[in-house]
């Protein structure tokens, strides 16, 4: 069926948006706020080390987190720019989020201790292994998420009701943002 110009325009757009945070599930996906974009994430500069050098071997170093501004205020991203989410249904450092679930919204993952830059607090940032055996990312005892359909600089997902459970962005304070 071929439909005028302004009428596919529309349909073209409405499916775009139901995708946009879809996960294809029963759970219904409702944005509090409009789509919102946010520029790549910015850091502040730590002071130099003072710390005499260790004679024990350093470990890896992992992922780094960072924080940005966006339209919730400031929140954590990755070094990339990628905007980084809780999931409320989850209370503790243990992960709740696999199969489909992970497959719309990915594990942060690290292979050695996360670093934290800006307004990351080191003392929220930590870890906590997957059934895989992965390590995920938490930030004040909460395992972190992306989401799979979002570029880097994006931040379309906040405040998504999906997989029985609300994904929010995270603010500095392990907090999720307003």
């Amino acid at each position: 069926m071929r439909f005028p110009r302004p009428i596919g325009a529309v349909l073209v757009a409405i499916g775009l948006f139901a995708t946009a945070c879809g996960g294809g599930t029963a759970e219904s996906s409702s944005a509090s706020s409009s789509a919102a974009t946010t520029p790549a994430p910015t850091t502040t500069s730590a002071p130099p080390s003072t710390a005499a050098p260790s004679s024990s071997p350093a470990a890896a170093a992992g992922i780094e987190i960072t924080t940005g501004d966006s339209d919730y205020g400031v929140m954590l991203f990755d070094r990339p720019g990628q905007a980084i989410y809780l999931f409320d249904r989850e209370t503790t450092a243990q992960p709740a989020c696999y199969g489909d679930c992970a497959a719309d919204w990915p594990p942060v993952l690290t292979t050695g201790a996360p670093q934290g830059a800006g307004d990351v607090r080191g003392d929220l940032l930590g870890t906590t292994q997957r059934d895989d055996g992965t390590t995920q990312v938490t930030y004040g005892g909460h395992p972190l998420y992306y989401y799979a359909h979002e570029d880097p600089g994006e931040v379309l997902c906040h405040d998504v009701d999906e997989y029985g459970g609300t994904w929010l962005v995270v603010t500095p304070e392990g907090t999720p943002a307003p």
